[in-house]
Order: C-alpha cells, then sequence, then structure tokens
C-alpha cells in the first residue's frame, strides 16, 4: 500500500503545482486544494445522495450475484444448454447500457427500480461466467469419485463443485462490485431527484467542475468500499484460502 500511496502523492503534488503555475482557470480543471474543499462544504448534504446510490448498488448486486449463480448452474447441467445460453450471455454485454437505461425509465418510471435492474445486467456477466468455468473446472477425480458413491446431483454441487468454485464465484463479485456503483449511477443520470449520479450531473451541466471531481471521489470510494466488503465476505467463507497463501508467503 506504501507505494501505490506515495504514487498517488505525487501525482496530486504535480497536479496542483500544474494548475497553479499554469494559473488556468478552476472551472476548467480545479487543483487538488480546491476540489478537497469543495469536498469538505458538501460533506452536510451528501448523506442523502450517497445512501440512494449504495442502496441501488447493493440491491442490484445481489439480484445479479442471485441470477449469476442461477444461470452458472443452468450452464454447468448440460453442454447444450451451455452452448444455448453462453452465447446470449455474451450478447447481453455487447447492448450499450446507455441506450438501455432509457427503456428502463420508460418501462418502469423513475424509482429505484429500474436503477437496480440497470446495476444488476451490468455486474450479472462476470458472476455467471466465473461461477460456470469454476464448475467446469472442479476436480475430475472427486467427482468420478462422488458417482462412484452414487451421489446425488445435490450432494456432487454441495461437496464438490461449489467449494472449488468459490474462488472463481468471489472473483466474479469483486469484478461486479466494482461495476455496481457505476451501473447505479448511469441509472440516476437518466432521471433521479437524489443519488450521487444526479448529483453529477447537475455539478457538471453547471460547470462546477471541482464539484465534479468531489463528486467522483466519492463514486470512487464507495466502489472501494463495496470492494472490500466482498473481500471480507471471501475471507469469511474460504478461510483455508487465505490461509495457504499466507502460508506460501514464507
Amino acid at each position: 500500500m506504501a507505494l501505490p500511496g506515495m504514487a498517488i502523492l505525487v501525482f496530486l503534488i504535480i497536479w496542483q503545482a500544474a494548475v497553479k503555475g499554469s494559473g488556468i482557470e478552476k472551472w476548467i480543471l480545479p487543483a487538488p486544494a480546491d476540489v478537497v474543499q469543495t469536498l469538505f462544504s458538501m460533506i452536510p448534504g451528501l448523506a442523502p445522495h450517497v445512501i440512494q446510490t449504495a442502496a441501488e448498488a447493493l440491491a442490484g448486486l445481489a439480484l445479479a450475484a442471485l441470477a449469476g449463480v442461477f444461470f452458472g448452474i443452468i450452464i454447468d447441467l448440460s453442454k447444450w444448454l451451455r452452448k444455448a445460453i453462453y452465447p446470449l450471455l455474451i450478447i447481453s454485454q455487447t447492448i450499450p447500457i446507455i441506450a438501455l437505461a432509457p427503456l428502463f425509465i420508460i418501462w418502469f418510471g423513475f424509482g429505484m427500480f429500474p436503477k437496480i435492474l440497470i446495476t444488476a445486467l451490468v455486474c450479472f456477466f462476470p458472476i455467471a461466467v466465473n461461477l460456470a468455468d469454476g464448475f467446469r473446472l472442479a476436480d475430475k477425480d472427486m467427482l468420478k469419485l462422488m458417482k462412484t458413491f452414487r451421489a446425488s446431483r445435490t450432494q456432487i454441487y454441495m461437496k464438490v463443485k461449489f467449494p472449488h468454485a468459490l474462488p472463481f464465484l468471489f472473483s466474479g463479485l469483486k469484478i461486479a462490485g466494482t461495476y455496481s456503483v457505476m451501473g447505479a449511477v448511469i441509472g440516476e443520470w437518466l432521471g433521479s431527484d437524489k443519488g450521487l449520479g444526479i448529483l453529477l450531473t447537475r455539478s457538471s451541466q453547471s460547470f462546477l467542475t471541482d464539484k465534479v471531481f468531489a463528486v467522483i471521489f466519492i463514486i470512487v470510494l464507495l466502489s472501494l468500499v463495496v470492494f472490500g466488503v466482498i473481500e471480507g465476505l471471501a475471507r469469511l467463507a474460504m478461510p483455508w484460502r487465505y490461509a495457504q497463501q499466507k502460508y506460501e508467503k514464507y
């Protein structure tokens, strides 16, 4: 953590010196000190916006996790299902979210629900694909042994496939977690009365560039918090994996 922190500090110092030395207008590119000052002035009114975006992001991520696990299992059940569904999953990711978002607003209104759907669509793909790959790469010898003992399909999944696929699942969740806040913000761009997305839109339209940078900082911080929560859940769900990684360092 020390090296990234030093790199960020050097970057901020160069940014501050470049802006102050060039005399560039604040509305074009504010100095880091101006962004920090604006951020502190925004704190009293930030809570409703942060809570709204966080709620949309977490709800969308939870919905994406449920759908991702469901489709990950469906894909794994049969090679024919995999051939039928996998291309559809890929196609779903080629459609620009910014094009789908207005349709969700038209169909479902301006409440939280369309933002949750947009977030779920953004987060769904990495969870489903990573989990399906984890199932597919499960230990073949263990699977043969379970079949020899006439284990049921549920027992095979619970005893072999899911434990093996957990690292893949959490890898997908970490990727999706960083996308979740972005998905909520995109949904808020198109219509909302609260949230970091609408705050960002209003600031940019008013040429309050220092406020834009401050909101971006909050979005990044919120994404890191979501990532940290998922990392903590991964450590609780897979203590053996992190113990092994710690042992391998020595």
